[in-house]
């Protein structure tokens, strides 16, 4: 399965992340000061407008995309043919790799620079260029360590997010780095090792923010140069888009940019968007004279006409990612896709299946932030809840355990004898699993839940006795006062 990461069960891989005590900071951390400064580029900007009239315009466009992707996509061809460019349809992540490796044959290259692209990475692309015998450089400074370090991201935009400046020039000696961790050192380290590999490369490779249709331009948008040198330097360019990522004017354009920018990093506008547009370059020294388009479906047709469209939608801003609670303490790396967070929960099982990934949607609290947050409004929690609706139904019947568990929840539920008896027993019964008025390592089915966190122990003094004993202090007070003034008149 290209999009995987790791072999270990889904609950084997959160067990180990819930542990990693560096990581788990980490991604606070990187939560916290990506999500305030989200709020202040948005919500926070008074020059922008109401934040909700740009979300709404933003789901209007993707919907409307979306809805006639047949014609946009062949808008998109057409035009990006016309001006002397190659477009390649690719149905799966084989077809994509396979018309890229044949690129790569045909012009006998060997050394190769690829600018930030989660398609790139979903498709394995770099593996199947590594075994032609090619150089295959990240250029991403983020995914440059990465590369280095034999490591995969955990986060859609800020890849290495998991890692410190130390375990980073840990990283670099392995390429000969002697200096020390100070991040001016490190990053200077790696310009100059990158700057050498863009002057050889013969083909660059990028992914692709966003196609404009009507213009056959492909848009990306970064906060490194690193982009525009892998799309100058090299005399053939290769572009792989995942088959949803485009708008169908330049109008429609600048409003999915602005999103994109606020939402993803917190900045009104990010250092680069770059236009690429292939044409007539025989006058041009700094400018690729071969261009190629390959569009990916991969999966993602599954989606189409389904309740689970709107995943569709998706910028990749990461924003649901950065206000995940459970993202917030397992990382990215335990949900064993190169999707990870509430989005990635939501179109893993679409791209690869349920066998693979149908615990994902379980990996959520469904308390709706991801929704909340989400600038083109993708309904997440929803679409969690119908993916496990779907789950069950394509596994068969649930357990027999869970069914009788859930049966038995169902009668005492139903009967207030029996809920009453049970708030009233549940406080002796768990007795012997309570430490310091807290389940820390419960049995059975609470064993996930309280292996991570603490769940508070049921008390004596529940809602019902509490509301009985304030009802009756309110009538003996009510009681008291009509006794009293009874006796005044």
């Amino acid at each position: 399965m290209p999009m995987k990461i790791g072999n270990r069960p889904f609950f084997e891989s959160v067990d180990q992340a819930i542990h990693n005590s560096f990581m788990v900071n980490a991604v606070s951390s990187a939560q916290d000061g990506l999500r305030n400064k989200k709020l202040q580029a948005t919500v926070g900007d008074k020059t922008l407008g109401d934040w909700e009239d740009w979300r709404k315009a933003g789901e209007e466009i993707r919907a409307h995309t979306l809805n006639h992707l047949d014609f946009y996509l062949k808008q998109l061809s057409d035009n990006f043919a016309a001006r002397g460019g190659h477009v390649f349809f690719a149905e799966t992540a084989e077809e994509a790799r396979e018309y890229i490796k044949k690129i790569v044959r045909l012009k006998n290259a060997k050394h190769i620079v690829k600018s930030k692209s989660m398609v790139t990475e979903e498709i394995s692309l770099n593996d199947a260029l590594e075994a032609e015998g090619c150089d295959v450089l990240e250029t991403d400074l983020a995914e440059f360590i990465l590369q280095v370090d034999q490591d995969r991201p955990s986060h859609i935009v800020v890849p290495s997010v998991h890692k410190n400046r130390r375990q980073i020039r840990d990283a670099f000696r392995k390429l000969g780095y002697t200096g020390t961790d100070d991040p001016k050192e490190l990053a200077g380290f790696a310009r100059k090792t990158l700057r050498s590999k863009f002057l050889n490369a013969e083909v660059g490779i990028t992914g692709c923010n966003f196609a404009v249709a009507d213009t056959g331009s492909l848009c990306l948008v970064t906060n490194e140069g690193n982009a525009n040198m892998v799309t100058t330097f090299p005399q053939t360019q290769i572009t792989v888009m995942g088959m949803e990522r485009l708008v169908p004017t330049r109008k429609e354009l600048d409003i999915l940019v602005t999103l994109l920018c606020r939402s993803s990093v917190g900045q009104r506008l990010t250092t680069y968007v770059t236009d690429i547009t292939p044409g007539d370059q025989t006058e041009t020294v700094d400018s690729p004279k071969d261009y190629h388009l390959v569009i990916v479906n991969a999966g993602r047709s599954n989606a189409l006409g389904t309740d689970f469209q709107a995943v569709l939608h998706c910028i990749r801003c990461a924003a649901c990612i950065n206000v995940c609670p459970v993202y917030r303490h397992i990382g990215g790396h335990a949900y064993g896709s190169i999707y990870p967070g509430p989005i990635g929960a939501v179109l893993s099982p679409i791209l690869g299946g349920y066998k693979e990934y149908g615990m994902l949607p379980y990996a959520s609290s469904l308390c709706a932030a991801c929704t909340e947050a989400c600038p083109v409004r993708i309904p997440l929690h929803e679409l969690l809840i119908k993916h496990r609706q779907k789950y069950v139904e394509s596994e068969g019947k649930p357990p027999i355990s869970e069914k009788m568990a859930m049966k038995g929840f169902g009668i005492a539920a139903k009967s207030p004898f029996i809920y009453k008896a049970g708030m009233k027993t549940a406080p002796i019964m768990l007795k012997p699993i309570v430490h310091d008025g807290e389940i820390s390592k419960g049995p059975g089915p609470m064993k996930p839940w309280t292996g991570g966190r603490n769940l508070p122990a049921p008390s004596r003094e529940n809602f019902r006795k509490w509301f009985k004993d304030h009802q009756t202090a309110r009538l003996l007070q009510k009681s008291a006062k009509d006794k009293g003034t009874g006796e005044r008149s």
